[in-house]
């Protein structure tokens, strides 16, 4: 069985180990462990990895975070996987950093990122995990929190949390949502 998973992200050295590129940290991790190699493709960075009996297509899409739903429906019919062999892994403003939420569908929560999934797709029926990046920013700088790097003790805090992530998404393929979110929602970090 084949699953499509897409990282959310903007693409560059600008943006890289940037909040708002959680979704293609989580993929690089989980890229690493599986000695999965991303290659330029058509609307994204792609690599494939399989794990006990599924193949993961790792999408990173080079459209920028405002068209991600081009990507998405590319891939989606590229590699004939239906909607609900979907995750879309990206950033969440509203979770403590390290948390990770996961949902069967849902609103886009403001994510421009899912907006336009949800425009190209033409509906949300899809499934999300949201990584926490927190929200530890005065009021009017969002953007600039989330286009922020982290520092290097930051990050190197979160790799387990990223990790934590990709075995979420092995979950999501080989034991469903509904027990992945039983078992992964669960799990809160707790705030300092």
């Amino acid at each position: 069985m084949k699953y499509l998973i897409a990282g959310l992200g903007n693409v560059g050295k600008t943006y890289e180990k940037t909040r708002h590129n959680a979704g293609f940290e989580i993929l690089d991790v989980f890229a690493g462990a599986s000695s999965a190699v991303f290659e330029t493709e058509r609307y994204g960075d792609v690599a494939e990895a399989k794990y006990k009996g599924r193949t993961f297509v790792l999408l990173k899409p080079s459209t920028y975070m405002n068209l991600s739903g081009n990507a998405v429906s590319y891939w989606l019919k590229a590699e004939n996987v239906p909607q609900e062999r979907l995750l879309v892994v990206l950033d969440d403003l509203a979770l403590p950093e390290g948390t990770i939420r996961i949902r069967g569908k849902g609103s886009n929560g403001g994510h421009n990122g899912l907006k336009h999934i949800d425009q190209i797709l033409g509906n949300s029926n899809y499934a999300r995990l949201r990584f926490g990046i927190g929200k530890d920013f005065p009021q009017g700088y969002q953007t600039d929190y989330v286009l922020a790097k982290w520092t290097k003790a930051e990050y190197e805090s979160l790799i387990p949390d990223f990790e934590t992530a990709v075995e979420a998404i092995k979950s999501f393929a080989l034991a469903g949502l509904e027990r992945t979110m039983n078992i992964y929602n669960t799990k809160s970090k707790v705030e300092n």
